[in-house]
């Protein structure tokens, strides 16, 4: 599935693979997550997505983003939007599809292997663009999960699918040495695998 010759990007959806993780039980630790596939080929770009709730002072991602702005890491970030439903209920939503197809449309002519972590529908479009392109597109997601995190058409288009829970060993966090901040839970707005909705009682 990997070749060490490969060029490879990672483009990882945090508010996707947050809900992900936390169907499953486990965090992610992004040093070992990085290291693992640096393991397998020549990792070029590793990016992080992100939307952020702007008015918020203390911000719980903060540190996790800091520490992988620091760490090998490309973050991108964008504001949620906020808005009042019918009911008079504060929602946020915050959704990066269209930041990260341009990211990873742009890279074409420096990559071989996409591996992008979402189970998100949207980007089969974008996983069929690049394969036109004749570049490999592994997706990271689960089926582990009720119900599963990953669309069916998404899974299907990938050329490689890797169940994210098969790779708990080789990238979860470990609770007895963590080196990340320990506050890195992501704000409300990334609870959604999808649209990423939270409600405010």
């Amino acid at each position: 599935m990997f070749d060490q010759r490969e060029k490879i990007g990672l483009f990882i959806d945090g508010a996707n693979v947050y809900a992900t993780s936390k169907a499953l039980g486990f965090d992610i630790d992004y040093r070992r997550l990085l290291a693992h596939f640096k393991s397998l080929g020549y990792v070029l770009r590793a990016y992080y997505y992100t939307a952020l709730v702007e008015d918020q002072e203390y911000s719980s991602i903060r540190p996790l983003i800091d520490w992988l702005d620091y760490n090998g890491y490309t973050v991108v970030t964008k504001p949620a939007k906020e808005f009042t439903d019918s009911m008079g209920r504060r929602k946020i939503k915050g959704n990066m599809d269209i930041e990260l197809t341009i990211d990873a449309l742009e890279l074409v002519p420096s990559l071989d292997h996409y591996v992008i972590f979402s189970g998100d529908g949207d980007f089969r479009s974008l996983v069929e663009a690049l394969q036109r392109r004749g570049r490999k597109v592994s997706i990271i997601s689960t089926l582990s999960s009720q119900p599963p995190m990953i669309a069916d058409d998404l899974r299907r288009q990938a050329d490689h699918f890797l169940d994210i829970a098969d790779l708990k060993n080789e990238i979860g966090r470990d609770s007895s040495g963590d080196r990340l901040p320990r506050r890195y839970a992501p704000d409300p707005v990334e609870e959604d695998a999808d649209d990423y909705e939270y409600d405010d009682q």
